[in-house]
């Protein structure tokens, strides 16, 4: 069994196929860029999720010893929602692109270019386990030696800021 694009309305349907080569190029294509989106929705999803739940956790639970720990929890809390609402974005932006678009119609009506999600939702997702992730483990052992993957993760935000810079002044 496989998975089909319907033509009619765009959506994915279960279809029997006997091998993988028995599909054409262009619904292979048509069903990538579909999984594609459906990825960079469930991995917004899963960090949505435990952004509330770990800001949540943050407003009503958390009390170290040392106050200045609530800050750096509250930081890595915002920090980790407001990427996460870019990252809801990242699937429906079309430039950078990390390889060439291909015209899988033939004429130049359909093209696919999946490379610009990857780039951006990895950066993005990069961004939010190195940077948040870190802040969160430093603020919850209340002990700072863990913190050196933090700025890497504070690079993958800008980076992933600048490629929607680049859209504008490169691209176009």
């Amino acid at each position: 069994m496989c998975l089909k694009l319907c033509p009619a309305n765009d959506q994915l349907v279960v279809t029997r196929y006997n091998s993988w080569d028995e599909i054409n190029t262009r619904e292979k294509r048509k069903m990538l860029a579909a999984t594609d989106l459906m990825l960079w929705h469930k991995v917004t999803t899963v960090s949505g999720v435990a952004a509330l739940g770990l800001g949540t956790y943050d407003a009503h639970m958390f009390c170290p010893k040392n106050p200045a720990y609530k800050e750096v929890w509250h930081t890595s809390s915002l920090y980790h929602l407001i990427h996460t609402a870019a990252l809801l974005g990242a699937p429906i932006t079309k430039r950078p692109n990390v390889r060439e678009e291909e015209d899988v119609g033939g004429d130049g009506s359909e093209v696919v270019a999946q490379g610009h999600r990857r780039l951006r939702g990895g950066l993005l997702t990069t961004g939010i386990v190195l940077f948040s992730g870190t802040c969160y483990t430093v603020a919850y052992l209340e002990d700072r030696k863990f913190s050196s993957p933090a700025p890497l993760g504070g690079f993958a935000f800008i980076a992933a800021w600048a490629s929607l810079l680049c859209v504008y002044y490169v691209w176009y």
